[in-house]
């Protein structure tokens, strides 16, 4: 394998949507999506759009994420927003902050744009709770301030979290690592740690490198 197509198999894709709601299945739409690719814990691309889908964005919506109406109509339309965005991730594998909800948006919004959505998704809700069960809860902002990673934006804009996410996962990524820095952190393994049961843990961080396990104690000094 070359090394550009090791870097490229490296990448690991971070998303965030704003939606008019929770639920694609009961009609809700999303109105901006933002990426950022990650690649070795280093941000190395990043895509942002709002998107106009004609679905009707409520106000308390509005107040919310500030995405209003007027703002999305002059936005492209979704179909031209997914397929850009799905040329952008290509085949790397995704991660989202509560990834239930951005993995059924990313998979309606495609599908509506006739694209396939074959990406799996880890989610660094479930990881923060298995390597991180000292922390306050396990919502983006306290995530982000309990290890005092910098805030980007405007919370509950697309880019804003998706930029936190990113810096979340490139956390996670180096605990996972070790003090050594020989431990697994790639995708297939962050979906190993999250399906892992709690009591099951120990063993299974013991196994990613033969002298040191993750440090999961909260945040470094």
């Amino acid at each position: 394998m070359s090394a550009a197509t090791h870097a490229t198999a490296s990448r690991i894709a971070v998303i965030d949507f704003e939606t008019t709601g929770i639920s694609p299945q009961m009609g809700d739409r999303a109105t901006e999506v933002a990426i950022v690719l990650l690649e070795a814990g280093q941000v190395v691309d990043r895509y942002q759009s709002l998107m106009f889908t004609g679905a009707y964005i409520p106000p308390f919506i509005s107040q919310l994420t500030g995405i209003t109406n007027a703002m999305v109509r002059s936005a492209p339309t979704a179909v031209q927003v997914m397929s850009d965005a799905a040329r952008f991730v290509g085949g790397a594998p995704m991660v989202a902050h509560n990834a239930a909800f951005d993995r059924k948006f990313w998979q309606a919004e495609l599908a509506l744009a006739g694209l396939a959505a074959p990406h799996p998704f880890a989610c660094t809700v479930m990881l923060s709770r298995r390597l991180y069960p000292q922390a306050p809860n396990h919502q983006l902002g306290t995530l982000v301030d309990f290890h005092r990673l910098p805030r980007t934006g405007q919370a509950h804009r697309a880019m804003a979290d998706a930029e936190m996410a990113a810096a979340l996962l490139a956390r996670i990524q180096h605990d996972l690592r070790g003090p050594a820095g020989t431990g697994r952190a790639d995708h297939d393994w962050l979906m190993r740690v999250q399906a892992c049961p709690k009591a099951q843990l120990g063993r299974l961080l013991a196994m990613n490198t033969p002298t040191h396990t993750p440090h999961t104690h909260g945040p470094r000094p």
